[in-house]
């Protein structure tokens, strides 16, 4: 997907779109978020880049002084959609973006601490990032399928998730 949106800046280096959307399934960290709803992430942050420490702790880039949390096109340490679609009735969440889906209970813990986000993806801030940096206006919508927990696969709902996505979509498609 970033690979895509980076092969069409480069190759026509006027092209703007009017809107970048992102749509997808995503877990939730958070209980209240029922499976198969559908919600709009408008803030992201990447989880897992960064190094281990000795002790256990995770250090991020920041904490290894290999960035600034403010430096455009992050404002402490996250990405946020300066323009989200606001669609009547969607809640609007956090997310974080991770290398390797959550499936430990030691690594979900760490997570939620960390950052206290709503739901999980695995591509969500290279969209935040890459459209931010470009001044594109962008949208991301997620089908929740599944809670962030111990995997469990029998309790996915990937096909609501899925279908509900594509119906608030759709929706949205034909009121603009």
């Amino acid at each position: 997907m970033p690979e895509t949106l980076l092969s069409m800046a480069q190759l026509t280096p006027d092209f703007r779109p009017g809107l970048v959307m992102q749509v997808g399934i995503a877990g939730s960290f958070d209980r209240g978020l029922a499976l198969g709803q559908v919600v709009e992430v408008v803030t992201e942050r990447y989880a897992d880049l960064g190094a281990d420490d000795r002790d256990g702790r995770f250090l991020d880039l920041y904490a290894l002084g290999l960035d600034d949390p403010d430096r455009f096109p992050f404002s402490g340490g996250l990405l946020i959609n300066p323009k989200p679609l606001g669609i009547g009735g969607m809640q609007q969440v956090s997310g974080l973006t991770t290398n390797t889906a959550s499936g430990r209970a030691d690594r979900i813990d760490a997570l939620s601490e960390r950052c206290r986000a709503h739901v999980e993806s695995m591509e969500g801030a290279a969209l935040f990032d890459f459209c931010l940096r470009r001044g594109w206006a962008f949208a991301q919508l997620r089908g929740i399928s599944n809670y962030v927990e111990p995997r469990d696969r029998s309790q996915w709902q990937i096909g609501p998730a899925i279908e509900n996505l594509c119906e608030t979509v759709a929706a949205w498609l034909n009121a603009v």
